[in-house]
């Protein structure tokens, strides 16, 4: 007759009584639900899932706001990368792309009209858009977002015209 501590009080109880005979508690009851210690446990295939928790996507909050903090420069250093207008003495040239590349060389002569668009936003960091217009161009004229000094650019090109 093993002595075993109650669960309840915590003293010692015999396992062959039926219950604690300091506070009630029925041993022997447990004692018979419980497996053997060498017995083998139910395997999966005969217990129910009761709940299937993951963790809340509060918790993923930060990963979120950061993605959106980090994609937009990546995509404006890609659009700037992208477009270069480059001033030679004898042409203009206007380069495209990054994997793909689109070329469009201008003669200084050939341009009808330089506009310059700002907003009042842009003005105030001193930027535009500059659209050319030529005669020998299809598509009539080339809009170039973002420029810095629009106008210090628009009469560089203009003083191009002149020079020969």
């Amino acid at each position: 007759m093993p002595l075993i501590d109650c669960p309840e009080c915590k003293k010692p109880v015999s396992t062959e009584a039926h219950t604690c005979p300091n506070c009630g508690y029925p041993v022997a009851e447990k004692l018979a639900r419980q497996p053997a210690p060498g017995a083998a446990s139910p395997g999966p295939e005969f217990t129910e899932m009761l709940a299937e928790v993951r963790p809340s996507w509060w918790g993923f909050f930060w990963h979120f706001f950061f993605f959106w903090l980090i994609i937009p420069p990546i995509v404006a250093w890609v659009r700037r990368a992208s477009t270069v207008l480059r001033i030679y003495p004898e042409r203009i040239t206007l380069e495209r792309g990054i994997l793909s590349k689109c070329y469009q060389d201008y003669n200084p002569r050939d341009i009808r009209s330089i506009d310059i668009d700002q907003s009042f936003l842009q003005r105030i960091v001193g930027i535009g858009t500059l659209t050319i217009s030529t005669a020998a161009s299809a598509e009539g004229a080339e809009q170039i977002k973002s420029i810095p000094d629009p106008k210090g650019v628009r009469d560089l090109i203009l003083a191009q015209r002149g020079t020969r």
